[in-house]
């Protein structure tokens, strides 16, 4: 499959340089975008970063950084995420971070319900929705549902990703990189899906489905609940397999 090297990036990483990054052969860019319920938590680095990877043709994805410890906060902080992303496209996903304390200890029923609650206002507003978490926490805190049905941002830091929970979209595999434009220590990410083809192609993300890129399948590991019929029609049987759509 394939790999791409890439890196994330917030307001605690201060000042980029996008054109250095560009050149240090860094593939794309997940953003932070902001964090809670308020759009006045908006990262305020976030427009110039944003705006940085466009200027230097760096695809890039955004990410929400959640306190929320009830589906409902959750739901509260996705739509906030909405605002602050209004009016620009992604190539990559666009995630919730879930990793505070607070909303861990709510037990794993919960948190599923947290992910599935924050992840369907993303969806249902046109966005290719992903999780970032540890991967360590998403084999504690995340039904299988949630493991399969979004796409999957794990961190572990070290030489090896050690999750076979099924298909990972994207590691973050250290906290200390070293990269050309930022003056600090920056998180480095692999990522293994071809995020900007399936997005655009299913016209996620701010992008619109064409007529010549509509008729790509798009594989996105989902959960599909399926019923075999048989049916007559004028005389003849016919069977096969229907796919509930919602």
């Amino acid at each position: 499959g394939i790999k791409m090297k890439g890196i994330d990036v917030s307001r605690h990483n201060g000042a980029i340089d996008w054109k250095s990054v560009k050149a240090d052969d860094i593939e794309f860019a997940i953003i932070r975008a902001g964090y809670g319920k308020a759009i006045s938590q908006k990262d305020a680095w976030f427009e110039r970063n944003y705006q940085g990877c466009i200027d230097n043709g760096i695809p890039c994805g955004a990410y929400w950084y959640s306190y929320a410890v009830t589906p409902a906060e959750a739901e509260a902080e996705a739509r906030t995420f909405l605002k602050a992303i209004e009016g620009k496209t992604f190539e990559f996903p666009v995630y919730l971070d879930i990793e505070e304390k607070n909303a861990l200890a709510t037990g794993k029923k919960n948190v599923s319900a947290i992910v599935k609650a924050f992840c369907g206002v993303m969806e249902k507003a046109g966005y290719w929705c992903g999780v970032y978490a540890s991967r360590a926490h998403v084999q504690s805190y995340f039904d299988d549902d949630c493991k399969i049905r979004y796409s999957l941002w794990l961190a572990e830091w070290g030489a090896k990703l050690n999750y076979n929970g099924g298909e990972v979209g994207m590691w973050q595999y250290s906290d200390k990189g070293k990269v050309n434009g930022i003056g600090t220590n920056v998180d480095m990410d692999i990522c293994y899906v071809d995020y900007p083809t399936v997005i655009k192609a299913a016209g996620k993300n701010g992008y619109q489905k064409t007529a010549e890129t509509a008729a790509q399948p798009v594989v996105q590991p989902t959960v599909h609940d399926t019923v075999q019929v048989t049916m007559q029609v004028n005389g003849k049987t016919y069977s096969g397999t229907l796919v509930a759509v919602e």
